[in-house]
């Protein structure tokens, strides 16, 4: 991901704190820019603290910014995000980042919470004719999955390692990727998630014929 030791930060205000899931959490704020759906923001407590990067994970026409974390029992800033209150000043960048979002057939690929930046695409209308699938552990760990099955329908696929059921595919996204019969060369492939996630899934992409080009990753950390 990009550097942000360097950008300029700019105090918002907090404007909800939720748990949605053990240890997971939305936090809103109010927005400071126009931006892409797809790009980030740096946050942090404080004007003079290092910075952590979050996609935005809300529409490009909502007055707030969303941003999807998970508790890092050991870092140093999310134990504190989840205690902010409503009212509390937050120090954000402008959003920034190439991960854009299209209007094209474009596949989607996330884990965890990696499924921020389509969030914000498809809260952003940019759904149509979209292919999503979305890797997890157990139900929980599968973010704003109701959401998705209400926009995408068949088109979104849940890849979950403990789970079985209709609902699901049993397995990795990876062997999912490695079995499918429908990765077309002519697709975008948008991946998003850790950085072994990131290597691994394109990895198979590329070993079923789509080309590099047609690959956009982000990585989280």
């Amino acid at each position: 991901m990009n550097d942000s030791s360097k950008l300029t930060l700019y105090k918002t205000i907090v404007n909800r704190v939720e748990e949605i899931t053990p240890d997971v959490f939305v936090l809103s704020f109010l927005r400071t820019e126009n931006f892409i759906p797809g790009q980030m923001v740096a946050v942090a407590l404080q004007p003079n603290d290092q910075t952590r990067l979050y996609s935005i994970a809300s529409g490009d026409k909502e007055d707030d910014f969303r941003i999807l974390f998970n508790i890092q029992h050991q870092g140093y800033l999310t134990p504190r995000l989840k205690k902010v209150n409503v009212g509390d000043e937050l120090y954000v960048s402008k959003p920034f980042g190439s991960f854009y979002g299209t209007s094209m057939a474009d596949c989607w690929i996330a884990a965890g919470t990696g499924i921020a930046p389509f969030i914000s695409m498809m809260e952003s209308g940019l759904g149509e004719h979209k292919k999503l699938i979305h890797g997890g552990r157990a139900e929980n760990s599968f973010y704003y999955a109701k959401f998705f099955e209400a926009k995408l329908k068949e088109n979104y696929i849940r890849c979950s390692s403990l789970q079985s059921g209709d609902q699901y595919y049993h397995g990795r996204i990876t062997a999912f990727l490695k079995q499918s019969n429908e990765l077309s060369a002519a697709r975008n492939y948008y991946i998003c998630g850790s950085s072994e996630f990131v290597v691994d899934v394109r990895d198979v992409l590329i070993e079923k014929g789509v080309p590099y080009t047609q690959i956009i990753a982000e990585i989280y950390f």
